[in-house]
Order: structure tokens, then sequence, then C-alpha cells
């Protein structure tokens, strides 16, 4: 099941408001209705193209058969389409080929795409990034070459970072790029987990690749970025010459088992060539404009995911007759609906609260991009990109873990059905599972967090972040309607500033191993009151709709105003003690002997 329209309606046109946007140069070719048909193509392509084949792609999943990837041929079918709708190429400027479609309405029509077949979704996710680093990066030539075929769908594209040997840590990466004359470079080594990295579905595949130039500075500071088409690319963009990029595995996975992952040699033959994009040494700065982008979508996709569960959930609740209210006990009366129980209801409404407010921060985070995309001066990019930079990891991690969680309530509505392949809630929260890893995994993004975003710029991002919380909590105290929670709310906030700054004290001691012990701790803490803070704009917004709602709103509006409340009540309360632990600087991880374990 996709996430729902009215849901996504509401999020994209009454909270953040994107119609608006329609009077900034950038997006004056749109209005409300081009934004409403860019939005209900997506659902009709997710629906036809992309939902009916989640469960069949995730049983008969890639294989290799005579040295060639062999995936279900329906995926090509819904890529070719999605490509020539548009899609790949909505968010990009006119003047490359792209459509000028707000990021708020782009990342809306992947969600839709991505709570209908992550898999499917997962190849047009990378190639939107790929395009956007040669955007940035590239040089006029390699984005007259590359970027139609990427736009057009034609082309996908991959990022190849790990190794076998280095995994995460960048710094050991083996992987050579020896120069040669005319400006190319001979490309040598092996990388992991690469999705994307093989297959049959497009013309071409456009990997970037990271490695060192010899002679560089050692560790992350002496890698380099290269384009590595799977075919050489002439310099009309016409495919070439084979370039000697190897398929060496698959991986199978648990799963996302429609977009296939690989491990790929690269030059096993001496006969692989690449093009450096961007500053020779500063590979690893541009690929990171790849990887935030992918960061944030890996967000959308993890709500996707777990609104997908929470919408078979709901479904399942509705019709599965089962036993009988608390103090009914005459077996002869009928069964009620399980959506009558009580805890059920606890699950359904935990959900509610979780993916919401998972694609309230996603749908945030895009409209400050567009506000960034047509920031007035200087010192407001400056400010919005603080904020984007800071909110990224939050955006990739919060939901990862928390719509994962609503992927395992999900089941739990169904019981042993839902442990089944009789429904999809089983695969859905295996698809998610994945979330928590790939993009930097979860630990990771708590270091960056702390150790990383919140210092930067003597904590600027954070102090502008927590203005917007504030403005928040003052309208909802004039307001009324939702003080209580306003109040809880800002003193969630001053927790958030006490634990900073005791850490920043310890960091600046030199103790950042103990200062930053807990920092996914930390991370999920400020997530959830990033999250109480979106709820609370949601309810708002309701409050005010509901005074001249009819009778089919009203419901929604109703529903909205509840989950709010029950994030406040069951959610919110966990940040005291998890910012109060992060304060204490616990070392109780530290301290315990290697042998304890």
């Amino acid at each position: 099941m996709l996430i729902p329209r009215r849901d996504i309606e509401f999020q994209v046109f009454e909270v953040v408001e994107a119609e608006a946007l329609c009077a900034r140069e950038r997006y004056a070719a749109h209005d409300r209705a081009t934004l409403d048909e860019v939005l209900g193509s997506a659902r009709r392509l997710a629906e036809e193209r992309f939902l009916p084949y989640a469960a069949l792609t995730d049983v008969h999943e890639p294989e290799l058969v005579d040295g060639r990837v062999r995936i279900a041929p329906e995926a090509r079918v819904a890529l070719r389409e999605l490509g020539e709708a548009g899609f790949i190429a909505a968010p990009f400027d006119a003047e490359v080929g792209g459509l000028q479609v707000p990021q708020v309405v782009n990342q809306a029509c992947n969600a839709l795409f991505a709570s209908a077949h992550v898999g499917f979704h997962g190849y047009s996710m990378l190639t939107q990034g790929v395009a956007n680093v040669i955007r940035v990066f590239g040089s006029d030539e390699q984005r007259r070459r590359y970027l139609p075929g990427l736009l057009e769908g034609r082309f996908f594209g991959t990022m190849c970072l790990s190794e076998p040997h280095a995994g995460s840590s960048l710094a050991d990466i083996r992987s050579r790029a020896e120069p040669l004359p005319g400006g190319l470079y001979a490309i040598r080594g092996d990388k992991m987990w690469i999705s994307g990295g093989e297959h049959e579905l497009s013309d071409n595949i456009i990997h970037l690749v990271l490695a060192k130039v010899p002679g560089g500075p050692p560790g992350v500071k002496g890698i380099s970025l290269f384009i590595v088409p799977r075919y050489r690319v002439g310099p009309d963009g016409g495919l070439g010459a084979d370039n000697d990029v190897r398929l060496t595995g698959l991986n199978h996975k648990m799963g996302w088992r429609g977009t296939v992952n690989t491990a790929l040699a690269f030059g096993p033959n001496g006969e692989c060539l690449g093009e450096r994009i961007g500053e020779e040494h500063r590979g690893l700065a541009s690929m990171f404009q790849l990887m935030n982008e992918a960061r944030i979508g890996v967000g959308v996709c993890s709500v996707a995911l777990g609104y997908a569960g929470y919408m078979n959930a709901l479904a399942y609740a509705r019709d599965r007759l089962q036993g009988r209210p608390l103090g009914q006990r005459d077996p002869s009366t009928p069964q009620v609906p399980i959506l009558r129980h009580a805890d059920v209801r606890r699950m359904l409404l935990a959900q509610k609260s979780w993916v919401e407010g998972g694609l309230a921060l996603e749908l945030y985070c895009a409209r400050l991009m567009d506000d960034l995309a047509t920031a007035r001066d200087a010192g407001e990019g400056a400010r919005l990109h603080g904020l984007v930079e800071l909110l990224t990891p939050i955006a990739k991690s919060w939901p990862s873990e928390f719509c994962l969680e609503a992927n395992k309530l999900a089941i739990q509505v169904l019981g042993g059905a839902g442990y089944t392949r009789d429904y999809p809630v089983e695969r859905l929260y295996r698809d998610n599972r994945l979330n928590h890893i790939h993009e930097g995994a979860y630990g990771i993004h708590g270091l960056d967090l702390l150790g990383r975003k919140v210092p930067q710029d003597g904590g600027a991002a954070l102090a502008a972040l927590a203005a917007l919380v504030r403005e928040t909590i003052a309208a909802a105290r004039s307001d009324g309607s939702f003080s209580q929670e306003a109040d809880q709310l800002d003193q969630a906030l001053g927790g958030i500033d006490a634990a900073t700054r005791r850490v920043l004290g310890a960091m600046a001691k030199g103790e950042a191993e103990r200062a930053l012990a807990n920092a996914t701790v930390y991370l999920e803490a400020v997530g959830h009151v990033v999250v109480a803070w979106r709820w609370l704009e949601q309810a708002r917004v309701a409050t005010r709709a509901l005074g001249t709602a009819g009778a089919a709103d009203r419901a929604f509006y109703e529903g909205k105003q509840a989950a709010c409340r029950f994030f406040f009540r069951h959610e919110l309360p966990r940040v005291g003690p998890q910012l109060a632990l992060v304060a204490s600087l616990d070392e109780t991880p530290l301290l315990m002997p290697d042998e304890g374990f």
C-alpha cells in the first residue's frame, strides 16, 4: 500500500506550503495544478508499475546467468517509464534538461515510489545523486556528455566507496588511479557493496569511484573522485568500447532484493579508464555531495517502508475479526475487529506517530533545500546550508530506527499472519532493516552530529534550529490548543542545550572519546525533539483547518491532533533520561574490559 494521497497533500501544501515556492523565479513555471499533476502521475506509476512487482522481485531476486545479471523484466519497463515521465530529471535545472520541480515535491514522489517498491526506486535514487554530483563538480564537457543519459534514464548511476578490506574506513581504500596522457586515468581496484553495479536495465552504468592518485597525501586527504562508465562514452554521448569493469560477485541480501548489489573489479585487464571529477585529492568532499543526498533519500525510504507497513496493518486491523471487548464474556456475541482492542490501537497509533512524524521531517528538510536553492543572499544561504547539514544525520537515522520499529509493530498487529509471506509486512520489515546500515551506520551519524555538525561554526546551526523550534513553541502557547505540549518541548530543548554544553566542554579539554561515547543516544534524543517539533506544527495546522473542514476532512485533522498528543505523551518523555545520560559523560562502555564481553 502506498502513502495516502491525503497525507502527502497535507504535508506538501498545508504544512510546508510548497505552493508558495511557485512565486519564486526558479519555480515560476509551476503552480498548484502542475504540482498536483506531478504527484498524481507519480502515484499512478507507483501503483501500476512498482507495487505489483514488489513481492515478485523479492522472491526472484537478481541472479548471475552466463556472466550477466538477470533481473525480472518488469524492472526495466517500470524504470524506463519513470525516466520517460521525467521523474529522474524533475528537480534539475532546465538548462541541463530538468523540470525545476521543487525538492519537496520530488521527495514526496520518491516516497511514493519507495512505499510501492523500494528495490525499483533504488536505481533512480542513486542516478539522481550521481547526476547532481556531475552537475555540481563536473566540467562543462562532462555535463554535456553524461547528464542527458542520466536524466533521461538511459544511463543509471552508482557510488563506489567501500572496499572488501576497509568497509566504512575510507582512509584505508587501495584503489588506484594512474595518470595517463590526455588527462584520463587508469583505474584499478576492487569495490564492494555497490548497489546497481551490474545489470541490463539501462544502456550504460556510470560509476563514481573513489581512488587514490599515487603521490598524494595519506588517508582521506589523498582520495580523488572519478567518473568510470561501464561502457566508454564518446564526445556525442554515444556508447563506445567496454571499459573493463567486471562483476566479481553478487551479494544476496535480507531485503531490497530488487536492487542488485555487487562486488566489482575495476581494470583487472588494465583497460579501465576514468575521468577525474573535481579537484585532485578532494574527491571525498565531492562524493559527500552524493552521500548527503543519499542520506536524506535513505530517510525518505525508511519513512515510506514504515508507512507502507502501517497502512497494511491498519487495513488488516479493520477487517480481522477476533475476540470481544473486555467485559463481554458471552461467546455467542459477534467477534469484533481487532482495531477495537486497546493494545492494537496503541500499536497503530505508535506507528502513525513515527511514520507521519518521519514524513514531516523529510519534507521539511526538502523544503529547506528549496529555500537554499532560492536564497536571497549569502547570509541566508549560509544559515540554510547549516540547517540542512545539521538535520541530515537526523533525517537519515531517526526514521531508520523508528520507522523500522513501525514495521516491527505492523507484524505484531497481524500476529502469526504477519510472519508469513502471505502478507507484505515481513518483506517491508526486511527491506527497512537495511536503512539502519547503508549510507553510514547509525553510530556513525551520532558521531557526525555531536562530534562535527553541532560544534561547527561555533554551534550556529544548532542555535538556528533552536530559534525555529522556539517560534513554534511561542505560536502554540499563543493559540492555546497545544500549550502543554509547547511547554514540554521547551523543556526538552533546554535539555539538549545542557547536554551539548557539557559534551563540548569535555571535547575542549581533549576528552573526545569520553565525550562522544554516548553520541548515538544524543542523536536519538535530538531526533525525537525535532520530530516532536514537526508534530506540533502539524497539529497547529490541523487545528486551524478544523474550523472550516468538511465532514470528510474532520477525521483526518482530528487524527493529526491525536497522534501529536500520543507522541508527546508516549515518546518525548524518553528524551529527558537520555540527555541526562549524555550530560553525565557516562563511561560504562569504555570501562568494560575487552575480556568481559
